[in-house]
């Protein structure tokens, strides 16, 4: 049986951007037959309208697309508009996140934590909607306690999520850990593991220190002293994000959900590698 993925895009900012996303990217991907696309949505709703331009998009080459849609800075009425815009596109999947707060922000809202927006879902739009959130295997950047986490993380399923994408990680150890301890706390919904692959080393080893994401040391070592030799950077990482998917599929992850930063190259290699494309 394969594998089911999902694939992850932000918003692009120009209209060239736009194009080789939806021309290009989309249709590339579109070979290991996802089970949706998400885009992602700016910090108090910065990129409403390009998230929902591409979202649209997307749903009209017949795809399925889930926008992410944060609650931090948001009012329960701004949050039924948007929610009935996606419903009058035909769009019922959405990635629930409690989101960060905007710089020079003051308030945050009428919505503290992705439980009540997931909560606020339900009960506005009744049980059709699937809603994904968000899951962190080595533990949210911003929560000192691991326990305290992931007891956030179970109220948030029990408030009527129907699975979770986790933070990328490289240690399938802590995935495999998260998702024992969160199935002691009653959390039975899917729990699909984020991966990232090497796009880039240096951009992902510094999301990855901001985050709290632990790179293990002989894989850094190994990309540092390949210095400025990109094909072997390219195929190193490819190696070693394929392993970690194989372990996570021999290991029962219900699914794989790829953070693309809209590129498909490399994406597509591995999903070659995991017989999940043809050749």
């Amino acid at each position: 049986m394969k594998t089911p993925v999902s694939f992850e895009f932000f918003p692009p900012n120009t209209p060239v951007g736009h194009d080789k996303l939806l021309n290009q990217v989309v249709p590339a991907l579109a070979a290991l037959q996802p089970e949706y696309f998400s885009v992602t949505y700016g910090a108090g709703g910065a990129t409403r309208d390009k998230t929902l331009a591409t979202v649209k998009a997307i749903a009209a080459a017949g795809h399925q697309a889930a926008p992410h849609l944060s609650c931090i800075g948001a009012t329960r009425e701004s949050l039924r508009e948007i929610l009935a815009e996606y419903r009058s596109q035909g769009i019922r999947r959405v990635v629930a996140l409690r989101g960060d707060l905007p710089s020079g922000t003051a308030g945050l809202g009428e919505f503290r934590y992705a439980e009540e927006l997931v909560r606020f879902i339900r009960e506005t739009e009744g049980p059709d909607w699937q809603i994904e959130v968000a899951a962190y295997p080595e533990t949210h950047p911003q929560c000192r306690y691991a326990a305290k986490d992931l007891q956030h993380f179970a109220t948030k399923m029990k408030a009527g999520a129907n699975a979770a994408i986790t933070q990328f990680f490289f240690n399938p150890e802590a995935y495999f850990h998260f998702v024992d301890e969160a199935r002691k706390l009653g959390v039975e919904q899917p729990i699909v593991p984020g991966i990232m692959p090497f796009h880039n080393y240096h951009r992902i080893a510094q999301f990855a220190q901001r985050d709290g994401i632990d790179i293990p040391r002989w894989v850094a070592l190994k990309m540092e002293g390949f210095m400025d030799d990109a094909a072997s950077i390219r195929a190193f990482g490819l190696d070693v994000v394929t392993r970690l998917c194989e372990r996570l599929i021999e290991g029962g992850a219900p699914g794989i959900h790829f953070y693309c930063l809209n590129q498909s190259e490399l994406v597509l290699e591995i999903g070659r590698r995991l017989g999940l494309a043809p050749r």
